[in-house]
């Protein structure tokens, strides 16, 4: 018998070569602008021939891991879809983190996978896995391409599938997130009697003949919008809610204008890109210190909400999601233009699959002239008092603990920064301290299944997306998770590349400390199952990678660092040159750190039940 083998195909020019120059042309005509690669045999025509199209630009990323999150932090940043190539086996499985965190996120992802052909599967072959569907229900789109051969048709069928890929991708019939493409080739791999796309690639990827699609961007009814604006009638105790959501430029001019029109406060989760921004300047509706305003359960009660707008995600902030829960509303709207329900709570009474921008305009417009009345005084005088609180709380304390470190780094921030955030306690210490500011500083969060994976690849994604100076706020745990990906950020891998990383080092999983768990000390074993602390020295990391390193023990020796970085990142920027990674070490006390967070937390209920009496 006769073993089944991957027998070279013959034909000329190679059609494993005419499909994926179709495939990229494709891709590249529909959108993907960049393509993230780690290095294999069985991809080599989708990587030889995503580098020869011209408009696509291409990095290389030896673990598809760490890809994996760069495409989805550059996708994130720069609201374009992202294309990732890997080869067969257990290099494809290696995407599945991403793939998960860009599905809950809604990011526009193309995965292709190169695959052993069909003939090869089940017989033991090397690197060859059950590929079909291996994503599961996280991708909007699956489909095994065809094994390419000698059909007239090739061209014209990868055009296709890439057109129809980037689409579903992009929203098409749903919502936003990844796809995945399965693409079989058999041997020869190299470009045998191949130069590059002929006419006919050509012309299977010219406007003319490639499907486009389109995808509406609905509106809300007139009727919807009349019986929303009964909602906000005069004496209504309204509060639009905003959790992360992707960036859009109009979003916070049109819920100020809501805001101001109805005369209800906006509770802006940092990630919702609504605290920060033109909107967000004197005298805005935006509040800042809601999570800490109702553990206030006087305050919480006494603000109790008639209605509630919720645009966005399921905001961060704990506080804010027991006090809708404690004191549920009579009407609470959620607003998804795609038509999803981020309602944990299940308190939504009714869904919206509209564009938020042009609801809150909408909404405004029906409501008339601003309410200038009492309630939202009443949160506008709580968060002064709030951010006084905070103030006198920092003005008191020296030491660089973290919610300090990190008010530091928003205020040291230049204005058109992108400040990527960690889950676990920085973005918690930032939702926290994170003032109401009129600069443009963008916030980014892998906030869809809320890991502390990829989030240094994620951040050098974003970066290479250069809409300005990127920062990561991280801790120590979720860097190490991904060290490797620094290798990304190594000068001279990806040029231009820039990024500050600021790691708020407790030793281990701080967060547990603000658990229940913690008050169980070492009878639970609390150190060792918990805190988990690993003692290690992220100067030698720097070292490893090439990145700068800088440790910081004071809070005037942190602000010089950090103004080094940046001033550094300026400086250079107009050269088009990048000053790779820096990473600026902030060692903090555990302890310290979640007494410094209490205390914060105390003096803002403080001050908000002095202002019930």
């Amino acid at each position: 018998m006769t073993a089944i083998s991957d027998a070279p195909n013959s034909s000329s020019p190679n059609p494993n070569y005419r499909f994926a120059a179709a495939l990229f042309a494709g891709l590249a005509r529909a959108g993907v602008g960049h393509v993230c690669i780690s290095p294999g045999s069985r991809s080599t025509p989708l990587s030889v021939c995503a580098a020869r199209q011209p408009g696509l630009r291409v990095s290389v990323h030896v673990d598809e891991r760490s890809a994996g999150f760069f495409a989805l932090g550059l996708a994130r940043a720069s609201g374009s879809p992202v294309a990732l190539v890997c080869t067969s086996g257990t290099a494809a499985a290696n995407y599945l983190p991403a793939v998960v965190e860009a599905s809950h996120a809604r990011v526009p992802l193309v995965v292709l996978t190169a695959d052993r052909p069909p003939e090869l599967r089940d017989w033991d072959a090397g690197q060859t896995i059950d590929q079909i569907k291996l994503y599961g229900g996280y991708v909007r789109w699956f489909a095994e391409l065809p094994t390419p051969d000698a059909s007239p048709w090739l061209e014209r069928v990868g055009a296709g599938l890439a057109a129809r890929a980037v689409a579903q991708a992009c929203g098409q019939g749903g919502s936003p997130g990844p796809v995945h493409l399965n693409c079989p080739l058999r041997e020869p791999l190299d470009p045998v009697g191949w130069t590059g796309p002929g006419p006919a690639a050509e012309a299977a990827a010219a406007p003319r003949s490639a499907v486009v699609y389109e995808r509406p961007l609905p509106t809300a009814s007139p009727e919807t919008v009349e019986a929303l604006a009964a909602l906000a009638a005069p004496g209504t105790r309204g509060v639009i809610a905003c959790g992360p959501q992707a960036w859009d430029p109009e979003l916070g001019a049109q819920v100020e204008k809501l805001a101001r029109a109805a005369g209800w406060p906006v509770i802006a989760d940092p990630a919702s890109n609504l605290r920060a921004g033109p909107h967000a300047g004197a005298d805005s509706p935006v509040v800042a210190s809601a999570d800490f305003l109702l553990r206030s359960d006087r305050f919480a009660a006494d603000h109790a909400p008639d209605v509630v707008l919720r645009l966005g995600s399921t905001p961060v902030s704990k506080a804010v999601r027991l006090w809708l829960e404690r004191h549920p509303p009579q009407e609470l709207i959620v607003v998804d233009p795609f038509g999803g329900t981020s309602d944990p709570s299940q308190l939504a009474t009714r869904v919206l699959a509209v564009d938020p921008a042009s609801l809150c305009a909408s909404w405004a417009r029906a409501v008339g002239p601003g309410q200038r009345d009492e309630w939202l005084s009443s949160w506008r005088r709580a968060d002064g008092r709030a951010s006084r609180a905070l103030a006198d709380v920092f003005d008191a304390d020296d030491a660089l603990h973290e919610p300090r470190a990190v008010r530091e780094l928003w205020q040291a921030l230049p204005d058109d920064a992108v400040l990527y955030v960690s889950n676990s306690m920085p973005i918690r210490h930032l939702d926290a301290c994170m003032p109401v500011d009129a600069r443009p500083v963008r916030v980014l969060a892998n906030r869809g299944a809320n890991g502390i994976d990829g989030m240094v690849s994620s951040a050098l994604g974003a970066a290479a997306a250069d809409v300005g100076p990127t920062v990561l706020l991280t801790g120590d745990l979720a860097l190490v998770h991904d060290l490797g990906g620094l290798l990304a950020g190594r000068e001279g891998r990806s040029p231009g590349l820039s990024l500050t990383i600021v790691v708020l080092d407790n030793d281990g999983g701080g967060i547990f400390s603000f658990l229940p768990i913690a008050a169980h000390g070492e009878s639970v074993r609390f150190e060792e199952l918990f805190r988990t602390p690993h003692g290690l020295d992220f100067a030698h990391a720097a070292r490893l990678f090439g990145a700068g390193y800088a440790r910081v023990e004071s809070v005037a020796h942190y602000r010089a660092a950090l103004k080094d970085a940046f001033s550094q990142r300026s400086s250079q920027a107009g050269a088009g040159a990048g000053v790779g990674v820096s990473i600026v070490h902030v060692p903090c006390d555990r302890d310290a750190s979640v007494a410094q967070f209490r205390t914060l937390g105390a003096a803002v209920a403080r001050a908000a039940e002095e202002g019930l009496r």
